[in-house]
């Protein structure tokens, strides 16, 4: 068998026997340590064929699936955060409701997977903040999604107090409910306790701050401001308990974990820059409500043919003087504060499709690589 061209640090095209019989695929493939690695990128927004709504995201999932399937970019659990782990689960012991706060543009990579085991049967309230940051029809996509799931979901905006006069109706309203019950049982009406939970940087202190209307928790736009519990109390019947952040033990989802780091929940000494961003550029492209056409007109580089790693380079070179990172900390940047359009990164998810469009997707690159080896023989 011939051997494969010579090894370059840089993105390589198929040889040409194999290019033409892939030419619609979208493959390149790069040179890491000792093999070649394949690389699945885009295929001409052109040529995809009109599909739905769920079809499109489904297709983009398996997509940032693949790419983030065998790279670590993003590795992080700080010290502090396994602390308020153990003391958040010895007082979730003493609370009667528990309010989950997620990201409205990310709510399934920011669902910690061990809260519903940590607070057993008590009465959990889900909360997704930053409402204002995804658009009317993600908002609906997902309160029709849980809504399917019987769950009952609140949209909130810490930062200017959307939708906080409800959630504390819906607080004291459980509030209410506990005390009837203890009532009935002849024990004496009590202030109840809740907690608030959930990931860093998600906004939940700014949530009791609107419900107390005054600062009494530290806030910042960056994770890991809170660094201890703290209860304070709403009127005579309600205490609430502000946590910080907790994340999983281990974050074995890279695809969630990126998307995490995207939306600045997560520590920027955790994840690699360039990385993140060059996966936020893939998911631009392929999103059904964004595009190549939002890239371009933000930063005048035609991205329908190039990896999210060509693109930093190409705007690294015409706007940071070479700077990679600082490409990347712009484009992250831009995305935060809404210039790319508010997107949300995630749409309800569909398992099935998903896990099997992932299967067909890994299925097809081993068939690539098989023709690309052949190729040489």
């Amino acid at each position: 068998m011939a051997s494969l061209p010579g090894p370059s640090p840089h993105l390589l095209s198929f040889p040409a026997c194999a290019s033409s019989r892939l030419k619609t695929s979208g493959f390149k493939v790069k040179f890491t340590g000792l093999c070649w690695k394949a690389k699945l990128l885009q295929a001409p927004i052109s040529a995809v064929p009109q599909r739905n709504l769920e079809n499109q995201w489904a297709e983009l999932d398996a997509d940032i699936s693949y790419l983030t399937r065998s790279e670590r970019l993003v590795q992080w659990y700080p010290g502090h955060i396994a602390k308020a782990e153990r003391d958040l689960k010895d007082q979730l012991r003493l609370v009667d409701v528990v309010m989950e706060v997620r990201d409205a543009r990310i709510p399934m990579a920011t669902c910690h997977p061990e809260i519903d085991l940590w607070i057993g049967d008590k009465k959990k309230v889900l909360v997704l903040n930053r409402e204002d940051m995804i658009s009317r029809s993600d908002k609906s996509a997902w309160a029709s999604y849980f809504a399917l799931q019987g769950v009952t979901v609140l949209f909130t905006d810490g930062r200017l107090g959307t939708g906080t006069m409800k959630l504390a109706r819906t607080a004291k309203s459980v509030a209410a409910s506990i005390n009837c019950k203890r009532k009935e049982k002849g024990l004496l009406p009590r202030s109840v306790r809740a907690a608030v939970v959930g990931y860093p940087n998600v906004g939940k202190s700014s949530l009791i701050n609107r419900l107390l209307k005054r600062k009494v928790c530290a806030t910042a736009p960056r994770p890991g401001v809170t660094r201890q519990l703290k209860w304070s109390r709403i009127g005579e019947d309600l205490d609430l308990l502000d946590s910080p952040g907790v994340l999983p033990m281990k974050l074995q989802d890279q695809a969630a974990a990126t998307r995490v780091a995207i939306c600045n929940d997560i520590g920027e000494g955790s994840y690699a820059v360039a990385g993140v961003a060059s996966v936020l550029v893939e998911m631009i492209k392929r999103m059904p409500n964004a595009g190549t056409k939002v890239l371009f007109d933000r930063y005048k580089i035609d991205v329908e043919s190039i990896s999210g790693e060509l693109f930093l380079e190409e705007l690294a070179q015409s706007l940071c003087m070479g700077d990679v990172n600082q490409a990347a900390q712009r484009v992250l940047g831009d995305y935060r504060k809404g210039r790319l359009g508010w997107l949300a990164l995630e749409r309800p998810p569909c398992q099935q499709r998903r896990t099997d469009r992932v299967s067909k997707k890994l299925c097809s690159l081993g068939c690539a690589y098989q023709l690309m080896v052949s190729s040489h023989c």
